[in-house]
């Protein structure tokens, strides 16, 4: 059907009339924005929806919520035993409330319990929740660390994990039978279940699991001096992080006032991402007037982690999300190994982008190390597979994901600023700060540097230039990377070969033991190239990568 008639259809059906007068305002003065509005259906993937928000089929608004929450609706009553149940959380953006509210009223309407929060709380809170009701599914209403324009929705299943093969498959089955927003239950029918409000009780348990997870709280206590600044880029971590550092003991904590408060809007940064610089702006610079050791920043639904920290001359230095993992992975062996919990069964996780260092350091401590695909679901998958036989130590991906033990199936900002914070006790127990153990690192078990960039193409004709991007490379790979001969080619789309689900990624491994990995984003209009060099020259080699794909 054509984007016209798409949109005549909105006009013209039953929908609420703020939403007619938009999508006629679009069509009168914006041809191009109405034919991204509606030359597609908004996707539901493997990990739920996400996209700007606003009206049309393309777009994150109540109808396109309302149709995928009544698609998880029919599956769980055709799938599960019992009317179900499903705890629903969400963040800090433009529409998240209205958002959850919906969902919530909508499986209610379809006779499903809800255990709604009260307020906006984590993503990994969310994923803990789950476990804690023992509820069928969960929802976070969260774009994560997308600009402001996008929204999302997030599906989580019993294991507290977002939901993986083939229960997604199958969810992403009913939710395309769904046609039009009438065969939503936004009413109540005569069958309505109880939604019950979650809070202060869930916080707590919460609270008290993550942080039976400490393994150093005596060096905590040595060093409860050490000075933080914490932002929450206007997002929920607030309510938790700072909680998390005063229970440990640490005593100096500041905050950027401006950047506590949750905004959708984001008004104090571009993007509120600690993967990108200007993020860490006015944090860095209230670690300079207050002389903070580290900064931790949280991305709006604080599933994600970033940190700063001081290097050898005294200026703050932002690590990238694989130096973090690799120091935290290295800290909790070596601290499991001084208390003597390390053993048989014990393993950790990484994804096929993350860096090597991660395999390196669990290799010299005799701990196995899982390679999974990109996306902390796929980590949370091991984890829920080897419930029964082993134990999940950490893991963590290059995007400022990380994670500690078996309470969070997903990535979670609170664990990980936890584990920094005591890293840093542990390190200063040694007269190290945390740059001066990282050196350490690298100077065991060599030097190694990665780098992303990326390539935003938005639109349709966007999609099509990363498809043919992609088809590019399949059918021309480079012979040379950095002036290295590419001596392996993985295609992910080939599960036969690498005994993972299939994905569109592609790397490329030269002789000297550098990586470069091409992979469209599931999430955004982007093209993402995953750089990893080692040796002395991997910053040159890191630069030359760049050039050559960029």
């Amino acid at each position: 059907m054509d984007f016209r008639q798409k949109a005549q259809q909105w006009i013209d059906g039953n929908f609420d009339p703020e939403t007619k007068r938009a999508v006629k305002e679009l069509a009168e003065k914006d041809p191009v924005a109405l034919e991204d509005a509606f030359y597609r259906n908004l996707e539901f993937g493997t990990g739920g929806l996400r996209g700007i928000m606003g009206v049309g089929t393309n777009r994150m608004n109540r109808y396109t919520v309302g149709m995928a929450t009544q698609g998880l609706a029919n599956y769980i009553k055709a799938n599960v035993e019992g009317p179900g149940s499903v705890c629903i959380s969400y963040d800090s953006r433009n529409n998240s409330r209205d958002f959850a509210r919906i969902s919530a009223e909508v499986l209610s309407n379809n006779g499903i319990k809800v255990y709604l929060f009260e307020d906006l709380r984590p993503t990994p809170e969310l994923s803990y929740s789950i476990r804690l009701k023992g509820a069928t599914a969960g929802i976070m209403v969260t774009a994560s660390h997308n600009p402001k324009e996008y929204n999302g929705y997030k599906v989580f299943w019993s294991d507290g994990g977002q939901i993986t093969a083939p229960v997604d498959k199958d969810i992403i089955a009913e939710v395309s039978k769904i046609s039009d927003p009438s065969e939503v239950l936004f009413e109540s029918r005569g069958v309505k279940a109880p939604i019950e409000m979650m809070g202060a009780a869930e916080d707590e348990a919460y609270l008290k699991d993550i942080l039976s997870l400490a393994l150093s709280p005596e060096a905590c206590a040595r060093h409860r001096d050490i000075k933080f600044v914490y932002t929450p880029l206007h997002g929920c971590g607030v309510k938790l992080v700072p909680e998390c550092l005063r229970r440990l003991g640490f005593e100096n904590v500041y905050h950027i006032p401006e950047q506590d408060v949750p905004d959708g809007n984001f008004p104090t940064v571009a993007s509120p991402n600690p993967e990108e610089p200007a993020a860490m702006k006015m944090a860095i610079e209230k670690a300079d007037e207050v002389g903070a050791d580290i900064v931790i920043a949280t991305d709006p639904d604080a599933d994600r982690m970033g940190i700063a920290v001081r290097d050898d001359k005294g200026q703050m230095v932002r690590l990238n999300g694989n130096q973090t993992a690799s120091m935290l992975t290295y800290y909790i062996l070596s601290r499991r190994k001084e208390l003597g919990t390390l053993g048989e069964g014990k393993y950790c996780v990484k994804t096929i982008v993350t860096s090597e260092l991660i395999a390196d350091i669990c290799r010299s401590f005799g701990v196995k190390c899982y390679n999974v695909l990109t996306g902390f679901k796929y980590i949370a998958e091991v984890v829920k597979r080897h419930e029964a036989d082993g134990e999940f130590i950490c893991g963590g991906e290059e995007s400022f994901g990380f994670n500690v033990g078996q309470f969070v199936r997903d990535k979670c900002a609170q664990v990980a600023s936890a584990m920094v914070a005591e890293c840093a006790a542990w390190a200063a127990d040694q007269g190290l700060s945390l740059w001066q153990l990282l050196q350490r690192i690298y100077k065991e078990y060599g030097y190694t540097l990665e780098s992303m960039v990326y390539i935003v193409r938005k639109g349709k004709s966007g999609a099509e230039e990363i498809k043919g991007i992609m088809a590019d490379y399949r059918r021309n790979p480079p012979a040379e990377i950095a002036g290295s001969k590419v001596v392996k080619v993985i295609d992910y789309q080939k599960p036969d070969q690498t005994g993972l689900p299939a994905s569109n990624v592609l790397q490329f491994f030269s002789e000297e033991g550098d990586v470069v990995t091409v992979r469209p984003s599931g999430t955004e209009p982007k093209i993402k190239f995953y750089f990893g060099a080692k040796g002395d020259s991997a910053d040159a080699k890191v630069e030359m990568l760049k050039k050559q794909f960029v």
